[in-house]
Protein backbone atom coordinates (compact mmCIF):
# COMPACT_ATOMS: atom_id res chain seq x y z
CA UNK A 1 0.00 0.00 0.00
CA UNK A 2 1.15 3.53 -0.95
CA UNK A 3 1.95 5.70 1.63
CA UNK A 4 1.08 9.08 0.72
CA UNK A 5 3.19 11.73 2.86
CA UNK A 6 1.49 14.53 4.58
CA UNK A 7 3.29 17.56 5.67
CA UNK A 8 2.59 20.64 7.90
CA UNK A 9 2.13 23.97 5.17
CA UNK A 10 5.12 26.12 6.50
CA UNK A 11 3.45 29.72 8.00
CA UNK A 12 3.92 32.85 6.36
CA UNK A 13 5.74 35.11 7.63
CA UNK A 14 3.50 38.19 8.83
CA UNK A 15 4.43 41.48 7.51
CA UNK A 16 5.94 40.71 3.99
CA UNK A 17 2.84 42.47 2.52
CA UNK A 18 1.12 45.73 2.34
CA UNK A 19 -2.06 46.90 0.71
CA UNK A 20 -1.97 50.22 -0.93
CA UNK A 21 -4.88 52.65 0.37
CA UNK A 22 -5.02 54.13 -2.83
CA UNK A 23 -5.15 51.79 -5.89
CA UNK A 24 -5.56 48.43 -3.40
CA UNK A 25 -2.34 47.24 -5.06
CA UNK A 26 -0.56 44.39 -2.65
CA UNK A 27 3.29 45.75 -2.57
CA UNK A 28 6.33 44.02 -1.18
CA UNK A 29 7.04 45.72 2.05
CA UNK A 30 11.10 45.32 1.06
CA UNK A 31 10.34 46.96 -2.31
CA UNK A 32 7.83 49.47 -0.78
CA UNK A 33 10.60 50.81 1.80
CA UNK A 34 13.00 50.90 -0.86
CA UNK A 35 11.14 53.30 -2.83
CA UNK A 36 10.46 55.44 0.74
CA UNK A 37 7.24 54.30 1.40
CA UNK A 38 5.62 55.58 -2.13
CA UNK A 39 3.48 52.85 -3.77
CA UNK A 40 5.07 51.87 -6.70
CA UNK A 41 1.83 51.03 -9.12
CA UNK A 42 0.10 54.68 -8.70
CA UNK A 43 2.37 56.88 -6.74
CA UNK A 44 0.56 57.35 -3.59
CA UNK A 45 2.65 58.56 -0.87
CA UNK A 46 2.21 57.10 2.28
CA UNK A 47 2.82 58.77 5.66
CA UNK A 48 6.11 58.53 6.10
CA UNK A 49 7.62 58.37 9.68
CA UNK A 50 9.86 61.52 11.54
CA UNK A 51 13.39 60.04 11.37
CA UNK A 52 13.11 58.79 7.82
CA UNK A 53 12.16 61.97 6.61
CA UNK A 54 15.27 63.53 8.10
CA UNK A 55 17.49 61.11 6.50
CA UNK A 56 15.79 61.11 3.63
CA UNK A 57 16.31 64.95 3.19
CA UNK A 58 19.83 66.19 4.83
CA UNK A 59 23.51 65.16 4.09
CA UNK A 60 24.38 62.34 5.91
CA UNK A 61 25.77 62.98 9.50
CA UNK A 62 24.65 66.57 9.40
CA UNK A 63 21.79 66.77 11.20
CA UNK A 64 22.34 67.70 15.12
CA UNK A 65 19.24 67.09 17.24
CA UNK A 66 18.27 70.21 19.54
CA UNK A 67 16.05 69.87 22.69
CA UNK A 68 15.58 66.35 22.61
CA UNK A 69 14.39 66.24 26.41
CA UNK A 70 11.96 68.46 25.85
CA UNK A 71 8.48 66.37 26.73
CA UNK A 72 4.56 67.42 27.82
CA UNK A 73 2.79 67.03 30.68
CA UNK A 74 -0.22 66.36 31.76
CA UNK A 75 -1.22 70.13 32.79
CA UNK A 76 -5.26 69.63 33.10
CA UNK A 77 -5.35 65.92 34.15
CA UNK A 78 -6.87 64.79 30.96
CA UNK A 79 -8.80 61.45 31.52
CA UNK A 80 -10.85 59.65 28.31
CA UNK A 81 -10.61 55.94 28.32
CA UNK A 82 -7.05 56.04 28.91
CA UNK A 83 -5.68 59.01 31.18
CA UNK A 84 -3.58 61.25 28.90
CA UNK A 85 -0.02 60.81 31.26
CA UNK A 86 -0.28 56.83 30.41
CA UNK A 87 -1.00 57.45 26.92
CA UNK A 88 2.06 59.75 26.83
CA UNK A 89 4.04 57.09 28.60
CA UNK A 90 2.87 54.17 26.03
CA UNK A 91 3.49 56.09 22.59
CA UNK A 92 7.15 57.71 23.81
CA UNK A 93 7.67 53.57 24.80
CA UNK A 94 6.20 52.49 21.38
CA UNK A 95 7.91 55.22 19.00
CA UNK A 96 11.18 56.35 20.91
CA UNK A 97 10.03 59.55 20.83
CA UNK A 98 9.61 62.17 23.51
CA UNK A 99 7.06 64.34 21.36
CA UNK A 100 5.84 64.98 17.60
CA UNK A 101 8.38 67.34 16.48
CA UNK A 102 11.97 66.35 15.62
CA UNK A 103 14.10 69.65 15.60
CA UNK A 104 17.89 69.99 14.82
CA UNK A 105 20.73 71.73 12.52
CA UNK A 106 21.37 69.92 8.98
CA UNK A 107 22.88 71.06 5.45
CA UNK A 108 20.96 70.07 2.14
CA UNK A 109 23.08 69.96 -0.58
CA UNK A 110 25.70 71.47 1.92
CA UNK A 111 23.58 74.79 2.33
CA UNK A 112 23.03 74.89 6.33
CA UNK A 113 19.35 75.31 7.57
CA UNK A 114 17.08 74.47 10.79
CA UNK A 115 15.06 71.96 10.79
CA UNK A 116 11.54 70.82 11.61
CA UNK A 117 10.21 67.52 11.03
CA UNK A 118 6.64 66.16 12.24
CA UNK A 119 6.18 62.67 13.70
CA UNK A 120 2.52 61.43 12.53
CA UNK A 121 3.50 58.48 14.57
CA UNK A 122 3.08 59.90 17.98
CA UNK A 123 -0.01 60.61 18.44
CA UNK A 124 -0.81 61.73 15.17
CA UNK A 125 1.53 64.34 14.80
CA UNK A 126 -0.70 66.61 16.88
CA UNK A 127 0.50 70.19 18.00
CA UNK A 128 0.57 70.22 21.54
CA UNK A 129 2.96 72.47 24.53
CA UNK A 130 5.81 70.85 23.29
CA UNK A 131 5.45 71.31 19.64
CA UNK A 132 4.79 74.53 19.55
CA UNK A 133 7.81 74.96 21.92
CA UNK A 134 10.19 73.48 20.15
CA UNK A 135 9.18 74.74 16.83
CA UNK A 136 9.56 78.46 18.85
CA UNK A 137 13.16 77.50 19.39
CA UNK A 138 13.73 76.43 16.60
CA UNK A 139 12.85 79.44 14.81
CA UNK A 140 14.95 81.29 17.66
CA UNK A 141 18.13 78.58 16.70
CA UNK A 142 17.93 79.97 12.71
CA UNK A 143 17.79 83.52 14.09
CA UNK A 144 20.51 83.45 15.70
CA UNK A 145 22.55 81.26 13.18
CA UNK A 146 21.26 83.23 10.29
CA UNK A 147 20.18 80.07 8.57
CA UNK A 148 16.66 79.28 6.32
CA UNK A 149 14.19 77.42 8.27
CA UNK A 150 12.51 74.15 6.59
CA UNK A 151 9.63 72.83 7.93
CA UNK A 152 7.98 69.24 7.14
CA UNK A 153 4.18 69.32 8.24
CA UNK A 154 2.06 66.01 9.12
CA UNK A 155 -0.32 65.87 11.75
CA UNK A 156 -4.14 65.60 12.64
CA UNK A 157 -4.32 69.10 14.10
CA UNK A 158 -4.06 70.33 17.86
CA UNK A 159 -4.04 67.73 20.57
CA UNK A 160 -7.03 67.55 22.27
CA UNK A 161 -5.82 66.10 25.38
CA UNK A 162 -4.19 69.92 26.16
CA UNK A 163 -7.31 72.09 25.14
CA UNK A 164 -6.61 75.48 25.29
CA UNK A 165 -3.05 75.25 25.44
CA UNK A 166 -2.89 73.51 22.21
CA UNK A 167 -4.67 75.90 20.54
CA UNK A 168 -2.49 78.71 22.08
CA UNK A 169 0.59 77.17 19.93
CA UNK A 170 -1.05 78.36 16.64
CA UNK A 171 -0.46 82.02 17.80
CA UNK A 172 2.97 81.22 19.29
CA UNK A 173 4.55 79.03 15.95
CA UNK A 174 3.03 82.73 13.69
CA UNK A 175 4.52 85.09 16.24
CA UNK A 176 7.79 82.88 16.12
CA UNK A 177 7.86 83.19 12.08
CA UNK A 178 6.97 86.60 12.38
CA UNK A 179 10.47 87.47 14.00
CA UNK A 180 12.22 85.10 11.41
CA UNK A 181 10.29 87.02 8.68
CA UNK A 182 11.29 90.81 10.61
CA UNK A 183 15.22 89.50 10.54
CA UNK A 184 14.95 88.59 6.50
CA UNK A 185 15.81 84.89 6.98
CA UNK A 186 13.59 82.37 4.81
CA UNK A 187 11.52 79.51 5.42
CA UNK A 188 9.86 76.57 3.47
CA UNK A 189 7.06 74.78 4.80
CA UNK A 190 6.37 71.21 3.15
CA UNK A 191 2.93 69.86 3.77
CA UNK A 192 2.55 66.04 3.42
CA UNK A 193 -0.25 63.98 4.11
CA UNK A 194 -2.36 64.36 6.04
CA UNK A 195 -1.87 68.23 7.35
CA UNK A 196 -5.00 69.08 8.87
CA UNK A 197 -6.63 71.45 11.55
CA UNK A 198 -4.60 73.38 13.48
CA UNK A 199 -1.13 73.21 12.00
CA UNK A 200 -2.50 73.73 8.82
CA UNK A 201 -4.09 76.61 9.97
CA UNK A 202 -1.00 78.41 11.38
CA UNK A 203 2.87 77.64 10.78
CA UNK A 204 2.10 75.19 8.08
CA UNK A 205 0.48 77.45 6.15
CA UNK A 206 2.50 80.93 6.43
CA UNK A 207 5.91 80.23 5.58
CA UNK A 208 7.21 82.10 2.60
CA UNK A 209 7.26 79.22 0.31
CA UNK A 210 4.92 76.68 0.32
CA UNK A 211 5.48 73.05 -1.14
CA UNK A 212 3.24 69.90 -0.93
CA UNK A 213 3.42 66.38 -2.08
CA UNK A 214 1.35 64.58 -4.18
CA UNK A 215 -2.34 63.68 -3.29
CA UNK A 216 -1.97 65.59 0.53
CA UNK A 217 -5.01 65.85 2.03
CA UNK A 218 -4.10 69.37 3.09
CA UNK A 219 -7.34 71.70 5.12
CA UNK A 220 -8.59 72.68 8.97
CA UNK A 221 -11.98 70.15 8.71
CA UNK A 222 -12.17 67.37 7.33
CA UNK A 223 -14.21 67.03 3.98
CA UNK A 224 -16.97 65.18 5.70
CA UNK A 225 -17.37 67.34 8.16
CA UNK A 226 -17.52 70.15 5.59
CA UNK A 227 -19.47 68.30 3.03
CA UNK A 228 -22.39 67.46 6.08
CA UNK A 229 -22.16 71.28 7.74
CA UNK A 230 -22.64 72.79 4.19
CA UNK A 231 -25.11 70.22 2.78
CA UNK A 232 -23.36 70.04 -0.29
CA UNK A 233 -21.32 67.71 -2.44
CA UNK A 234 -18.05 68.67 -2.41
CA UNK A 235 -16.00 68.91 -5.59
CA UNK A 236 -13.75 65.79 -7.29
CA UNK A 237 -9.96 66.26 -5.73
CA UNK A 238 -11.41 68.57 -2.43
CA UNK A 239 -8.73 69.49 0.18
CA UNK A 240 -5.82 67.33 -1.92
CA UNK A 241 -2.95 69.08 -2.89
CA UNK A 242 -3.24 69.73 -6.28
CA UNK A 243 -6.71 70.71 -5.74
CA UNK A 244 -4.90 73.79 -4.01
CA UNK A 245 -2.45 74.28 -6.19
CA UNK A 246 -4.83 75.31 -8.84
CA UNK A 247 -6.51 77.74 -6.47
CA UNK A 248 -3.00 79.38 -5.66
CA UNK A 249 -3.02 78.08 -2.01
CA UNK A 250 0.23 76.13 -2.09
CA UNK A 251 2.82 77.06 -4.85
CA UNK A 252 4.41 73.52 -6.44
CA UNK A 253 3.60 70.03 -5.21
CA UNK A 254 6.58 67.89 -5.21
CA UNK A 255 7.18 64.23 -5.15
CA UNK A 256 9.01 62.57 -2.72
CA UNK A 257 12.27 61.36 -4.77
CA UNK A 258 12.53 65.34 -5.91
CA UNK A 259 11.95 66.88 -2.84
CA UNK A 260 15.94 67.32 -1.43
CA UNK A 261 16.91 68.57 -5.31
CA UNK A 262 13.99 70.92 -5.21
CA UNK A 263 14.74 72.23 -1.56
CA UNK A 264 18.77 72.59 -2.64
CA UNK A 265 17.60 74.58 -5.60
CA UNK A 266 15.33 77.12 -3.52
CA UNK A 267 17.31 77.04 -0.81
CA UNK A 268 20.43 78.41 -2.89
CA UNK A 269 18.32 81.09 -4.62
CA UNK A 270 17.24 82.51 -1.00
CA UNK A 271 21.06 82.16 0.05
CA UNK A 272 22.87 83.41 -3.25
CA UNK A 273 23.90 79.84 -3.69
CA UNK A 274 24.37 78.15 -6.92
CA UNK A 275 20.92 77.00 -7.91
CA UNK A 276 21.87 74.84 -10.53
CA UNK A 277 24.59 73.32 -8.80
CA UNK A 278 22.70 72.95 -6.14
CA UNK A 279 19.67 71.27 -7.82
CA UNK A 280 21.49 68.59 -9.42
CA UNK A 281 24.11 67.51 -6.75
CA UNK A 282 23.47 64.27 -5.54
CA UNK A 283 24.39 62.67 -2.22
CA UNK A 284 27.69 62.77 -1.30
CA UNK A 285 28.71 58.40 -2.35
CA UNK A 286 30.18 56.48 0.41
CA UNK A 287 32.90 54.41 -0.17
CA UNK A 288 31.15 51.17 -0.68
CA UNK A 289 28.47 52.44 -2.67
CA UNK A 290 31.42 53.84 -5.27
CA UNK A 291 33.04 50.96 -5.58
CA UNK A 292 29.75 49.10 -6.02
CA UNK A 293 28.61 51.56 -8.71
CA UNK A 294 31.94 51.57 -10.46
CA UNK A 295 31.72 47.43 -10.85
CA UNK A 296 28.44 47.87 -12.32
CA UNK A 297 29.48 49.78 -15.09
CA UNK A 298 32.56 47.91 -16.00
CA UNK A 299 30.24 44.66 -16.73
CA UNK A 300 27.54 46.69 -18.33
CA UNK A 301 29.75 48.98 -20.58
CA UNK A 302 33.59 47.74 -19.86
CA UNK A 303 34.65 51.29 -18.73
CA UNK A 304 33.31 53.73 -16.05
CA UNK A 305 30.86 55.84 -16.67
CA UNK A 306 31.76 59.75 -17.40
CA UNK A 307 31.39 62.08 -14.84
CA UNK A 308 28.28 64.17 -14.68
CA UNK A 309 28.65 67.43 -16.63
CA UNK A 310 31.44 65.48 -19.02
CA UNK A 311 31.18 66.00 -22.78
CA UNK A 312 31.78 62.72 -23.40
Amino acid sequence: MAWTRFTRKKDMPGGLWIRCDSCGQMLFRKEFESKHRVCGHCSHHFTLPGRERVALTVDPDSFHELHKSVQASDKLGFNDRIPYKDKLSATRKKTGERDALIVGTATIKGMPVVLAVMNFQFLGGSMGMVVGEKFALAVEKAIELGHPLVVFCCSGGARMHEGAISLMQMAKTCGALSRLNDAGLFSISIMTHPTTGGVTASFASVCDVLLAEPGALIGFAGPRVIATTIKKELPEGFQRSEFLLDRGQIDRIVPRDRMRDELGRLLAYATGGDPVKAHSEPFPPTEEADSVDAASDKRKAGKLRPKRGSKE
